[in-house]
């Protein structure tokens, strides 16, 4: 919970350090789904609410349809060889193959606030705000740097998260505050 009159925004991480750590949680951690559920929000770009949302049936196919639980926008999410990857893992380590993907031991869904909790444990740093939503900024800047940061990747990522504008997903981003920050720093 956030105080009151405060802003609160979660921070970004390096996708290829958090895809490694989520790999190896999957691999040999007991918070094997969490591994799992990092690994799928930072190739995918959902909010949390439609990933808990995820049934095993959902991920044995080359994509997933869905309809976004916010917007209630049809999704069509092709699966790359990451997800793929981690969930051909996670099988190895899952006992139960059907119904929701992200359970407790008492077989109830994860719920997005154990999910923030965990994610600042494993994920967290005194310089970094981690929440569920840094998987998708995390998504989102992954996306931006691979197309060379340009409009066009903005474009396109404005699209994915249903904003209504380039600049609106721009300082989403967090890439208009450091555009800003480098105004200062040039002087």
């Amino acid at each position: 919970m956030s105080l009151k009159n405060s802003i609160t925004t979660s921070d970004y991480l390096n996708f290829d350090s958090t895809l490694n750590k989520a790999m190896k949680i999957i691999k040999t951690d007991k918070n094997y789904k969490l591994g799992f559920l990092i690994v799928f929000g930072i190739n995918a770009g959902l909010r949390i609410s439609d990933i808990l949302e995820l049934k095993h049936e959902d991920l044995e196919n080359d994509s997933i349809s869905l309809v976004e639980s916010k917007t209630n926008k049809k999704r069509v999410i092709r699966l790359n060889d990451n997800i793929k990857n981690a969930y051909s893992s996670l099988k190895e380590r899952c006992s139960e193959t059907k119904g929701y993907v992200f359970t407790s031991n008492q077989n109830t869904v994860f719920s997005s606030q154990y999910v923030n909790r965990k994610l600042k444990e494993i994920l967290g740093s005194k310089n970094l705000a981690i929440s569920t939503h840094s998987l998708r900024k995390t998504f989102g800047r992954q996306v931006w740097s691979n197309n060379n940061e340009t409009d066009k990747a903005l474009l396109f990522l404005s699209e994915l998260f249903n904003h209504s504008s380039p600049a609106i997903t721009k300082r989403y981003l967090g890439i208009r505050q450091e555009e800003l920050d480098d105004i200062y720093m040039n002087l």
